[in-house]
């Protein structure tokens, strides 16, 4: 009978009732996968769990990847068509691994899913609709250094006299950035972050206002034009928002306590037809508000979607009891958190060690001795790892290592779309897609022999926008050299769609060969990166989505900074907090946990900023499995307050020494 209205009562029609009989959903029970078997309790009641709001509090190595993974899978054995599903992450290495472990898992249809991060689903979604902002769709997306080559030719173009005390580029950038990001006025940003710019604030707003009407005029975007651009096409068009939303009708974004105040409304926009939002993240993690992420976000999610379901992932598959017995006790000092007590299966004897050594020199020959005492236990060196508050508290370690002949590694390097002959490289292909992208003309241009600042401001006014200009513009002299390179741009860009964009690629190198040995002594090392950046090219069937991603998800070091080591040998990680989250060691040394250094002393009238320390501590904390050693020197000198550092850490004061215990090396050596 289905939706048929039964009438009770036909002889009194005074009192006729209507009932709606409506079918019932079958229960779902012959699923492929055992999810309840191979998931703990938290994470199958996530999996499981389909409608509206979800708010998952994933505690460090509780499993939030298999569960996301385990959830994909999931709905589409429920009959979730996987174009309906989004799966938001902020890496694409991250959303990649997800979907293929959701594979591993069901089938391959988990790989249909929409998946990404924030900044390519809007590069994509920004491409479709460009025409609604009037944006061209060929737009160039800049990377942060383009952008800071923006705001200095427009200082330079503004205020050629600048005043003693201006910001630099990067300064300025960063303030229009937080901005955007917090959605907080210009004049805000500097009152509170930067007071000692207040005198030129009027400035740096014009600066900010010519910033934007450079990128219109362009046609360039930067990072957070493309999610400001996207909040914008979904707030101002009704239609378009409710059929994006309904396309994607169950969202799932990962590492929600980064995501800032922007990407928080494009999430609240991308679900306003449902509400099938699933946000997972771990508040006690919340570190890079430098980076503009926003930690109510996570903290206020139930507010902003109402009747929101929460569920913790308490259970820790990483480390040993003992040291979650520490980090606990750490992060229960959180003036405002989601309450959550870490628990682990994994038993040890093994206690976590507080160190306190008599200087640096002394904490690096101790770590040093640690480390190869670890050797002799057979864990391997490359599961080892020293963290540090900032990368210049490991120096001295770095000396006493080279000088044992102990291998290691510290993250960071050169990035390598940061060197400057991939960014030539780059530059050319980004003119072929976008004849109008002012920034990388001006960069090829300035590569040309005989050709400088004055000619480029006479010529790109004649180039603009066309490859292929009346030539008897161009000044006489320079014909020559500007010529060729326009010609072999003009020919590339007509082959776009009929090339691919490794063979484009190959030809631009091919013609930047020359360049690279005239302008470069170590032209043989940078050769390598030009060969790795033709071999990404061979992953991609567009030029543009190239383009686009290497912007976006740009790999991390140089070739040579890859290479430098045969990548069967083993080295110690050495490595700032920021950048191990999310890695794990089975040893973990956390080196300068003196107080005034970790916490910083900069935080120490900031109640908000005293937490994110508190919050750092604990990432680091949870990075290790089975031994963790926490050091500090008793006599590291603070040159900025003029006082000698020799306390450990506020955030390990009146820990038990059953839980932390205390070794004294002072005397030893």
């Amino acid at each position: 009978m289905g939706n048929d209205v039964i009438q009770q009562g036909e002889n009194k029609p005074e009192v006729r009732k209507k009932y709606v009989l409506k079918k019932r959903d079958a229960v779902k029970t012959d699923y492929k996968v055992d999810y309840e078997g191979e998931l703990n309790p938290a994470q199958f009641s996530a999996v499981i769990s389909k409608e509206g709001p979800i708010l998952v509090i994933a505690g460090a190595g509780s499993g939030k990847t298999k569960t996301l993974t385990y959830r994909v899978a999931r709905l589409i054995e429920d009959g979730t068509n996987p174009a309906n599903i989004l799966l938001l992450t902020f890496t694409k290495k991250a959303a990649h691994e997800m979907l293929s472990r959701a594979a591993l898992v069901l089938d391959n249809r988990c790989e249909k899913v929409a998946g990404g991060t924030f900044h390519s689903f809007a590069n994509i979604i920004l491409r479709k609709y460009a025409k609604l902002l009037k944006l061209k769709n060929n737009f160039t997306i800049l990377d942060k250094t383009d952008c800071e080559d923006i705001i200095n030719h427009i200082v330079g173009q503004m205020f050629p006299k600048k005043e003693k005390r201006f910001p630099k580029k990067s300064t300025i950038l960063e303030i229009y950035s937080k901005s955007v990001n917090k959605e907080t006025p210009t004049k805000q940003i500097i009152h509170e972050e930067f007071p000692q710019f207040e005198h030129c604030e009027d400035k740096i707003i014009e600066i900010h206002k010519a910033y934007v009407t450079y990128k219109r005029e362009n046609s360039v975007l930067d990072y957070d034009d493309l999610l400001l651009y996207v909040k914008l096409l979904l707030e101002n068009n009704e239609d378009l928002r409710n059929q994006i939303s309904n396309q994607y009708k169950y969202i799932m974004v990962d590492e929600y306590q980064d995501t800032n105040t922007l990407q928080a409304d494009v999430i609240k926009l991308l679900a306003s037809k449902h509400n099938n939002i699933m946000a997972v993240g771990d508040d006690a993690q919340s570190i890079y508000s430098f980076r503009g992420a926003n930690y109510r976000n996570i903290l206020d999610f139930p507010k902003l979607f109402k009747n929101t379901k929460i569920i913790k992932l308490e259970q820790n598959y990483r480390s040993t009891q003992n040291i979650l017995k520490l980090t606990n006790k750490i992060i229960s000092q959180a003036k405002e958190s989601f309450s959550k007590t870490l628990f682990s299966n994994i038993q040890s004897p093994v206690v976590p060690a507080l160190i306190c050594a008599k200087n640096t020199q002394m904490e690096a020959d101790f770590i040093c001795q640690r480390i190869l005492e670890l050797l002799e236990e057979n864990i391997s060196l490359s599961d080892i790892c020293v963290l540090a508050r900032n990368a210049r508290m490991s120096y001295s370690l770095e000396i006493e290592l080279s000088k044992r002949a102990i291998p290691y590694q510290k993250f960071g390097g050169p990035k390598f779309m940061e060197t400057a002959h991939v960014k030539d490289i780059v530059a050319h292909l980004r003119v072929i897609i976008n004849p109008d992208d002012v920034i990388s003309l001006n960069r090829i241009l300035l590569l040309l022999k005989g050709v400088g600042s004055s000619t480029v401001n006479s010529v790109i006014p004649i180039i603009k926008g066309q490859l292929n200009p009346d030539i008897k513009l161009l000044p006489s002299k320079k014909v020559d050299s500007i010529m060729p390179m326009l010609r072999t741009l003009e020919r590339l860009n007509s082959k776009i769609s009929t090339k691919k964009p490794s063979e484009i690629v190959e030809e631009i190198i091919t013609y930047y060969r020359p360049i690279l040995k005239d302008k470069y002594d170590d032209f043989s090392k940078r050769e390598k990166d030009l060969d790795h950046l033709q071999y990404l090219s061979t992953q991609y069937s567009n030029l543009e989505d190239f383009i686009s991603d290497m912007a976006l998800e740009p790999p991390d070091s140089s070739v040579e900074g890859m290479y430098k080591r045969n990548s069967d040998d083993e080295a110690l990680t050495i490595s700032t907090i920021h950048s191990a989250k999310g890695l794990e060691w089975d040893s973990v040394f956390i080196i300068g946990a003196v107080d005034g250094r970790f916490p910083s002393a900069y935080s120490f009238n900031s109640e908000e900023e005293m937490d994110e320390e508190l919050r750092l501590m604990y990432v680091a904390t949870t990075r290790a499995k089975n031994n963790l050693y926490i050091s500090y020197p008793v006599d590291m000198y603070d040159y900025a307050r003029q006082m000698v550092l020799s306390k450990p850490s506020r955030f390990l004061d009146n820990i038990p020494d059953e839980i932390l215990e205390h070794w004294d090396i002072t005397e030893e050596c």
